[in-house]
């Protein structure tokens, strides 16, 4: 059976929060739509970059004409460094766990970033989406999550399960915190909004799609976002790798942050 996209809500002409939101989750019925197709291993990751990848880039065609676009799995159109709004969307964000069903720890990136009109910054993300489509969930700007006080009596930091996170391990062992393994740096960071975890801190190379609606989300939540040195995360940039970064409830910024500072990063987390 053919996939069809839904009809888009009608706010989502004008409001790019509903947008966003049911591109990601058009994007998330897509790819599993794709896991049902008897794909595996690679020929399952593949298809499912290829297919959610083409989808976002008809559908930000037909509602957003005008807007440029920076996807994982496009070419980089330089042209966006002079546009208005750039939509920076990572199709599959978690590839491997989406390879091995029934794992939901892979994730739909979409997020919008305008340029600011006051000449303080270049441009900041103004609407994202996070949509987790084997959890049923997605997480956006338009209703930011709610970010219960947490559950926990020690500090969780997320970690990639699949990278050793010797520096991770050595912040945990400072401050007293749990180390929680999964995939996807969306999934990672919705684990903070979602009380999952308290804090995802990484050093080992991302770029801008891994983290723009993540980030976008997390912010909207009230959670910390910042580089690891506490500088801001910027976007749509012309070098696209943004390799660093820390995702956290405010009560813990000072202290991973201080952390940082006397000890550095020596490897990924």
């Amino acid at each position: 059976m053919t996939f069809e996209p839904t009809t888009p809500p009608d706010a989502a002409a004008t409001d790019d929060h509903v947008l966003a939101t049911w591109l990601a989750q058009e994007a998330g019925r897509k790819l599993l739509d794709v896991r049902t197709q008897g794909l595996e291993g690679k020929e399952l990751k593949d298809a499912g970059d290829a297919a959610a990848h083409e989808l976002l880039m008809e559908l930000l065609a037909e509602h957003r004409p005008d807007d440029a676009v920076l996807s994982e799995e496009g070419a980089d159109d330089k042209a966006r460094l002079q546009a208005d709004a750039v939509w920076i969307i990572d199709p599959l964000d978690g590839t491997r766990e989406f390879s091995e069903p029934p794992r939901d720890d892979w994730a739909v990136h979409v997020a919008l970033w305008e340029r600011t009109p006051d000449g303080e910054h270049d441009g900041e993300l103004t609407a994202g989406a996070v949509a987790q489509p084997a959890l049923g969930e997605t997480f956006n700007t338009g209703q930011p999550p709610v970010v219960a006080p947490s559950t926990s009596e020690r500090p969780r930091i997320a970690v990639s399960r699949s990278r050793p996170p010797a520096f991770v391990e050595r912040l945990a062992e400072e401050i007293g915190a749990e180390l929680v393994p999964m995939g996807s740096a969306g999934v990672k960071v919705m684990s903070v909004v979602r009380d999952v975890t308290d804090a995802y801190v990484h050093a080992g190379g991302q770029y801008e799609w891994d983290s723009a609606a993540p980030v976008a989300v997390a912010q909207a939540a009230g959670l910390f976002t910042s580089r690891i040195d506490g500088s801001p995360l910027l976007y749509n940039q012309d070098d696209v790798y943004l390799p660093d970064l820390i995702v956290c409830r405010p009560e813990l910024a000072d202290q991973i942050l201080e952390f940082i500072e006397r000890h550095g990063v020596t490897s990924a987390g």
